[in-house]
């Protein structure tokens, strides 16, 4: 048996071997979603939309949303991007679900993210807006926190 020794390259793996030919495919390593996620043309890719935000907003402004309609529908696919797919099960009494908690202070402090909240199958969030980790409800609240303060302020 003869022995090859290949080098995969950095930010990548095997895709696959064809054993007929020797091809070697490789793919891209996925990256942390919070690394594929910076803003909101990046949740839109993620889609597989092929508008920006911009056209996103002007488009459901001529349906007849409102400004906090638009960020509610901005939220919920900012969401589900971030949670790669997982969705919350509230049959699970042991699974956590994670959701931004701000700071909404009227006398000059204005809108800030605070920390993050996590319950059982009792929440106080609807479940489109949960996440699977407290790291990725901090990551949005900090990364979108203008999209939530539509929702909650404007």
């Amino acid at each position: 048996m003869k022995t090859l020794k290949i080098n995969i390259p950095h930010g990548f793996k095997i895709k696959s071997f064809d054993e007929k030919t020797g091809e070697v495919n490789f793919e891209p390593v996925p990256k942390d979603i919070k690394e594929r996620i910076k803003n909101f043309d990046d949740v839109l890719k993620y889609h597989g939309y092929e508008r920006d935000e911009k056209t996103f907003e002007r488009d459901l402004t001529e349906r007849g949303f409102l400004e906090d309609e638009i960020a509610y529908c901005k939220l919920k696919l900012i969401t589900k991007a971030l949670n790669e797919g997982w969705t919350p099960d509230w049959s699970n009494v042991k699974e956590y679900k994670y959701y931004p908690w701000f700071n909404m202070n009227p006398s000059g402090g204005g809108f800030s993210y605070d920390c993050y909240g996590g319950g059982y199958t009792g929440s106080a969030v609807g479940s489109r807006l949960c996440f699977k980790s407290c790291e990725l409800a901090e990551y949005a609240a900090k990364q979108f926190r203008d999209v939530y303060e539509k929702v909650y302020v404007i």
